[in-house]
Formats: C-alpha cells, sequence, structure tokens
C-alpha cells in the first residue's frame, strides 16, 4: 500500500524497472541486431566474462553459472556454444591447475564491440533531447542505484 511519495517514487522505479528489461533486454537488443536465439545466449556469455575480465576476475563455467542464474550444466552448454563459435577460449587457470578460465578471443570481443554499439546507439537516441546535465545526472543516479542493488 502506497503511504507518502517516497513509497511512490519507489514504486514508480519499480515499474520503470519492469518497462526496461522488457524493451531493452539482450534478447529484445540482439533481435534489434538481427541475432538468433542461440546467439543471444552465446552473447550473454560474452557479457559474463566481459564484466568478469574488467573486474580482473578470472572467470570460468562456474561463475558464468552465476552470472547468468542458470544451472552449471545449462553454462556449460552455453560456454561449449561460445567455443564452438571461437568466441572464446579456454585457458589454464594459473592460479588453480584443476580449472580452466574463460577469455575473449579477437572475434568475441570484436563482437562484443558491435552488440556495445547497438546498445548505445538505442540509449543515445533515448536520451537525444536530453541536456548533458540530465544524461550525466542520470548516469549518476543510475550507476548508484545498481550498486545498491547489489548490497
Amino acid at each position: 500500500m502506497v503511504q507518502d511519495g517516497t513509497d511512490r517514487s519507489v514504486a514508480a522505479v519499480a515499474a520503470a524497472m519492469v518497462a526496461v528489461r522488457r524493451q531493452q533486454s539482450r534478447r529484445a537488443l540482439g533481435r534489434a541486431a538481427g541475432a538468433s536465439d542461440v546467439d543471444i545466449a552465446v552473447q550473454e556469455v560474452l557479457d559474463a566474462v566481459d564484466v568478469a575480465d574488467a573486474a580482473g576476475a578470472p572467470v570460468g563455467v562456474t561463475g558464468v553459472a552465476g552470472a547468468l542464474a542458470v544451472d552449471q550444466p545449462r553454462a556449460s552448454k552455453l560456454v561449449a556454444a561460445a567455443v564452438a563459435a571461437g568466441l572464446v577460449r579456454r585457458e589454464a587457470d594459473q592460479a588453480d591447475g584443476r580449472r580452466s578460465r574463460l577469455v575473449l578471443t579477437a572475434d568475441g570481443r570484436e563482437r562484443l564491440a558491435h552488440v556495445h554499439a547497438h546498445r548505445e546507439a538505442r540509449f543515445a537516441a533515448a536520451m537525444a533531447d536530453w541536456s548533458e546535465a540530465e544524461r550525466a545526472a542520470f548516469a549518476a543516479l543510475l550507476t548508484r542505484f545498481v550498486a545498491g542493488l547489489g548490497r
């Protein structure tokens, strides 16, 4: 039950996030770029590996499973598809020889760059009539909001 302005604001954010999820999901963005459902699932693997690399944390199949919220067998199939497509390769984990870590190939990095450019173009179009100050404020608040979700 909504009791005050703060509760209405939280409800508005929740509704907006549902709308964002529906309109801007990886699948919707992938379809807009002409990708198949299999390609989109592989794209999710690339995104997970990219995020882990950016954080300086090598990732394997277990990490992909956690990042995508899927079980290990599903993650293993997705990783195998990414490897078969030549977008990811397995390397021995120097910290633990029993494990392998996933690394983006040059083709994987190229595909990520293409998809990121497509996403950014969609977001830029949505904010085309915003001022630079509005875009900066939105970016700062959204980044802070997302960080708060992880707590």
